[in-house]
C-alpha cells in the first residue's frame, strides 16, 4: 500500500472511508480490496466518537468486503452486530 501525503489524504472524497471523524478526518479507506482487508483487521482498533458510528463504520466495511467478494470468517470480529444501546 502506497504511503499518502497529509495534503492527498484529505483531499479525498469521504465516501472511500468507513468512518469520518467530527473533524473531517477520514479513517479506514475503502477503495480496493487491500484496504478493505486492512480496515478489516484494523476496525476494532479505532477510535470513535459513539457506538453508533462504530455500528456505522462496521456495516460499510462489511459490505464493501462483499461487494469485492472478500470472505468474512465468523472469527473476523468486524463480522458481528455490536448493539448500539448502552446498558442501563
Amino acid at each position: 500500500m502506497a504511503e499518502l501525503k497529509a495534503k492527498q489524504r484529505k483531499s479525498m472524497n469521504k465516501d472511500v472511508f468507513a468512518y469520518v471523524d467530527k473533524d473531517g478526518e477520514g479513517h479506514l479507506q475503502l477503495n480496493d480490496e487491500s484496504h478493505i482487508r486492512n480496515a478489516m483487521a484494523r476496525w476494532n482498533q479505532t477510535k470513535f466518537e459513539s457506538p453508533a458510528k462504530k455500528e456505522a463504520a462496521r456495516r460499510k466495511i462489511v459490505g464493501a468486503a462483499r461487494k469485492h467478494k472478500i470472505d468474512l470468517s465468523e472469527g473476523d470480529k468486524v463480522n458481528k452486530r455490536r448493539s448500539t444501546k448502552s446498558a442501563a
